[in-house]
């Protein structure tokens, strides 16, 4: 059974809100897919004629080409958008989209003056990611479009497909994700990139099986990431963890005790830092009206040490994505060149040119000057000595000192030199930054974009020293880079722990076992409640037995956890998560070192508790979430239930129905004999034949199958409104039998 279906409800719309990534108050900075486009505005007669002068001066595009340029940004965004690759419904949606939307939308096109309606954009794997000729304002306005409107609305909302800025789908392809990989997303929301990372992690895992691998998602902002949470539940995956850390603080969890890992790296980052978000004016026109260079310049010094503390979280051989929405080269190749000074010859910069050809991309530049309120410069030399807590070093192609700057940089990577006159008019970075990526919109009709890609050769200079004192946290002023102190940046102190770096267990009466002691945990985030390992026999006996679960197949012990928040005051537990074996294993380093990492969320909801009334003495109380059955289905042998297409199609349609009014009766005869309670009604192929009734469904990708409450006298659908509808759909074109 296919995972991401119809796990997405109640959908949130939250707007951009800052990110409070350092302590000073910084303009609002853009995440790609930070903001849609303002339906309220009619035109497009934008200007702004400091970003004109900017970005002619810094050359990010040929004379010849400004216009072009200019035009394109003045255009509404065309709507893109991804199938989930691991979706049950995956080749059947793209069939619908390469045989019917293709075809009924070309004429639609031909009269907005465009030749296709959409196609699938040529560099994105498998057909999976699409374009589409017309604004995301044109689809929800054109009655022309409403039947595709729809399609997008339905499959988008029951988690078969992802609204997805082009750009921004990007990143990912070229991280490299495998499915044992560890992967850090440090700015995560909204998600769509996350999303991303987990159908890649899930792609070759055979129905009900878990990959190795695993993905933390973090975002400092708890709205944000709620937002975050809400994206990935479709994904129905039991291998992510949420988290609410500053991104440049955030822990190595270094531990010494007995866990099964004992600090927290990662194979691949990806670090898509908060930027000033130049590259999505197609989509956020309001940027027009309050662009300015010092945008760039207030977020620069917080994008290298978010890189920089990724990079210090990587495994030694594993690969980093820098990225930014962003076209300014004070953003991107100013940071990368940052960042290879500092690290020297322990990081180093992948060429990539030859991966994913048909994606149209520029090389990154090797010049540039910085600007702001006061004017140009070409060099650090140039700056006033008034302005450079503003304007700093970092930001110029060289990064070098000069004998004369009465601060010192302090980069064992950097010297100060003597440079002639001439030389400093033509400052010229010797870094290799044409192996940068930069994507503009003119070139594909897209947004613009900036993607950097690093390898981790070795240790970075001083991390050694930095994960044996994590106590030590360095003052990380956003401003003030040219500080003499150029260590990795600090985690957040630890809590005192024992000896061997773990607290004690403690158990309730209830057979809740808590990772460290009570009020430690309620102390150390605010607002969050712990997470739990569950450890009541009476329950995980009670759920294996009732649905003929074998631990040798799908281990539950260990691998369940609950909330705080998800006890009653008698310490019932009332919502059940599983996490795969890479999660808990960080969830109980996570607990050897006091909670480092602030968990908003954690695994997949698989079991969650129904009323005394619904239930008898003897059966089990906990259902199975809908998220939650494409994973354990396959190992289930108790309370299934097979079903032909017509009495499928009248279960979604009718939602309750009592046994005697079954088309098949022999269906109706096996559900009043199921225990009470939960159960699995599985659609099968063939007609009303008794045999196919009683065997046992072999369940792979196309398994289709819902979650039902037998009752006294009926059974009860257990899935949303919005599922029933889109499945019901999905089989209007079997013939009930």
């Amino acid at each position: 059974m296919g995972r991401g279906r119809g796990r997405g409800r109640g959908r949130r719309h939250t707007g951009p809100s800052k990110r409070n990534q350092s302590e000073e108050t910084l303009q609002k900075p853009i995440k790609s897919n930070d903001v849609s486009i303002d339906s309220t505005i009619q035109t497009r007669n934008f200007s702004n004629l400091e970003f004109e002068e900017y970005y002619k001066e810094q050359k990010i595009v040929k004379v010849e080409e400004w216009d072009l340029f200019m035009e394109f940004l003045l255009k509404p965004l065309p709507a893109a958008f991804r199938v989930n690759s691991n979706g049950q419904f995956c080749d059947e949606i793209r069939c619908i989209l390469e045989n019917d939307f293709v075809k009924s939308l070309q004429a639609e096109a031909i009269e907005c003056g465009e030749l296709e309606g959409i196609k699938p954009l040529p560099w994105y794997p498998k057909n999976l990611a699409w374009h589409c000729s017309f604004s995301r304002k044109e689809i929800r306005k054109n009655q022309t479009l409403e039947r595709f409107h729809e399609f997008l609305k339905l499959e988008t909302e029951v988690g078969n497909m992802t609204r997805q800025e082009a750009v921004s789908m990007v990143p990912p392809l070229f991280l490299d994700v495998q499915r044992d990989h560890f992967v850090l997303d440090m700015c995560a929301a909204p998600g769509s990139k996350t999303f991303q990372l987990l159908e890649i992690i899930h792609e070759s895992s055979k129905p009900g099986s878990l990959p190795n691998g695993m993905v933390v998602a973090n975002d400092v902002d708890y709205k944000r990431s709620n937002l975050l949470i809400h994206q990935t539940k479709r994904t129905c995956t039991t291998n992510l963890i949420v988290t609410n850390n500053e991104g440049q603080h955030f822990p190595n969890c270094n531990s010494k005790g007995t866990s099964s890992i004992d600090q927290l790296l990662f194979d691949r980052v990806l670090c898509d830092v908060p930027c000033s978000g130049d590259g999505t004016l197609r989509k956020a026109p309001g940027i027009w009206r309050r662009w300015n260079s010092g945008s760039g310049n207030g977020l620069h010094s917080l994008q290298v040490v978010l890189a920089m503390r990724g990079l210090s979280l990587l495994k030694v051989g594993g690969r980093m994505i820098y990225s930014t929405c962003s076209m300014n080269p004070i953003e991107n190749e100013a940071v990368v060149a940052e960042i290879l000074r500092r690290c020297g010859s322990s990081v180093e910069l992948v060429d990539v040119s030859d991966k994913f050809p048909e994606l149209i991309r520029r090389p990154g530049l090797k010049k540039w000057k910085v600007h702001d309120k006061e004017g140009w410069y070409r060099s650090y030399k140039d700056v006033p000595k008034s302005q450079r807590d503003g304007v700093l070093r970092s930001m110029f192609p060289s990064g070098k000192s000069y004998k004369d700057d009465s601060t010192v940089h302090g980069n064992s990577y950097q010297e100060t030199v003597s440079i002639s006159s001439d030389e400093l008019t033509k400052e010229v970075s010797d870094l290799p930054l044409e192996r940068c990526m930069r994507i503009l919109p003119h070139d594909q009709n897209t947004g613009g974009f900036f993607i950097a890609v690093f390898h981790k050769i070795s240790t970075l200079p001083g991390e050694n020293e930095f994960r044996e004192k994590p106590n030590q946290r360095k003052n990380l002023s956003t401003r003030n880079n040219d500080s003499s102190d150029k260590s990795l940046n600090k985690p957040e102190e630890e809590a005192s722990m024992s000896e061997n770096g773990l607290k004690p267990e403690s158990i309730s009466e209830e057979g809740i076992i808590a990772l460290v002691q009570e009020p430690v945990v309620r102390g150390k985030w605010k607002g969050l409640d712990p997470v739990v390992f569950l450890r009541d026999e009476t329950v995980i006996e009670g759920i294996k037995t009732f649905y003929g679960i074998k631990d040798e197949c799908f281990p539950l012990y260990g691998h369940l956890v609950t909330r705080n928040s998800d006890t009653s005051s008698k310490g019932n537990v009332k919502r059940i998560y599983y996490v795969s074996k890479s999660v808990k294993d960080v969830l109980e380093l996570n607990s050897a070192v006091a909670m480092q990492l602030k968990i908003a969320s954690v695994g997949l909801k698989m079991f969650e508790k129904q009323s005394a009334k619904e239930c008898e003495a003897n059966s089990c109380s906990f259902r199975i979430t809908s998220e939650g059955l494409p994973v354990i289905l396959p190992y289930m042998t108790k309370q299934i239930l097979n079903a032909t297409i017509a009495d499928f199609k009248n279960l979604l349609q009718y939602k309750s129905i009592k046994f005697q009014d079954f088309v098949n009766p022999q269906f109706g005869q096996n559900a009043a004999e199921l225990a009470m309670g939960c159960c699995v009604v599985v659609l099968i192929d063939g007609t009303d034949d008794q045999v196919g009734l009683e065997e046992r469904v072999k369940v792979n990708s196309g398994t289709i199958a819902i979650g039902c409450w037998k009752g006294k006298a009926s059974l009860t659908v257990m899935v949303t409104t919005v599922d029933c509808e889109e499945l019901n759909q999905r089989l209007s074109g079997r013939k009930s039998l």
